[in-house]
């Protein structure tokens, strides 16, 4: 019988409890997919706390990779014995086996692993929309990232110095300093220890930058609305240290006539024709060698909660993989 990781109600990682869950036969438009590698992400942590509420009982997970099994009526896109992955969608993959729709998987290219693509596809594309759509960097700029070491960091410090940016980052420690150095970051700074609005400003002549991501929240939103130059973009898109409280917007006009957004992938891959652009872009940016994803941890399905643990106690970087 077939295993998955089910929460009954909201909390810690213990809530993540290991059942059987037969997956059944996929219905019209659906495909059954046995998962080979699944991505741990920050949302899963939100979906378990109730930050981001489930219909309970709830199975957490947006991201994997595996084969096709079996195939629904009218189903052409994948066939029996494809290697596929998805990103966003209906959450759930912490699991061996599920139903999915056909519309939200992408073919995986014989250059890409499995274990590859469950650790980059939602982090990856999540860069894509970020640096290229929804402020759309170009070579020259300086630009804030956040959590500089993390998953969708590592990923988004190549991506933009393939650009041609310059790129400052937030990290906690030296060894997250040096490992975000070695993806590409021009300037760490540990915000541990330093201002890292202060820094900002001291390593651009006082300009501040034209964008910040910004995944971390609560603890960071503010310093970073002061690291941004007139007109600037705070793109805010995670609460890795709790929810931003509510904002007056007169801040935005006495900064300079800020932008603030906070965009989702789902949004930006709403359409089977974006979502098949946002994957070859990350694909072919792997491809030519200009990102390179390595999975930093793995862990065996059923230890779920160990590294929900682990990853809301920052001890991790880059990405963390489930094996079932």
């Amino acid at each position: 019988m077939p295993i998955a990781l089910r929460f009954h109600r909201t909390g810690g990682p213990e809530v993540l409890q290991v059942e059987d869950l037969p997956a059944g036969e996929p219905g019209p438009g659906q495909v059954r997919v046995r998962h080979t590698a699944i991505g741990v992400n920050y949302i899963d942590t939100y979906h378990r706390t109730g930050l981001y509420p489930l219909p309970l009982p709830a199975v957490p997970g947006s991201e994997a990779a595996g084969m096709v099994e079996a195939v629904g009526a009218g189903v052409t896109l994948v066939a029996p014995g494809d290697r596929v992955a998805y990103a966003g969608g209906p959450p759930g993959s912490y699991c061996q086996v599920r139903i999915m729709p056909t519309d939200r998987l992408v073919k995986l290219p014989p250059g890409v692993s499995d274990r590859q693509a469950a650790a980059m596809l939602l982090k990856g594309m999540t860069v894509q929309y970020l640096v290229t759509r929804t402020f759309a960097v170009k070579p020259g700029d300086t630009v804030l990232l956040h959590a500089a070491a993390g998953g969708v960091g590592l990923i988004a410090c190549q991506w933009l110095k393939a650009i041609g940016a310059t790129v400052i980052g937030t990290v906690g420690t030296d060894e997250k300093a040096a490992l975000a150095r070695a993806h590409g970051c021009d300037h760490t700074i540990v915000y541990t220890r330093e201002d890292f609005a202060a820094r900002v400003k001291e390593l651009t002549g006082g300009r501040g930058v034209p964008v910040v991501y910004d995944p971390v929240g609560k603890s960071t939103f503010q310093g970073s609305l002061d690291c941004l130059q007139p007109r600037g973009m705070m793109v805010s898109f995670g609460n890795a240290s709790g929810a931003v409280p509510p904002v007056d917007l007169l801040q935005l006009s006495s900064r300079g006539s800020l932008f603030v957004t906070r965009p989702t992938l789902v949004s930006y891959t709403s359409s089977r024709a974006e979502l098949e652009a946002t994957a070859a872009d990350l694909f072919e940016m792997v491809s030519a060698g200009k990102v390179k994803v390595a999975v930093s941890a793995t862990y065996p399905l059923a230890e779920a909660a160990q590294a929900h643990r682990d990853l809301e106690a920052r001890k991790t970087t880059g990405s963390l993989v489930l094996v079932p």
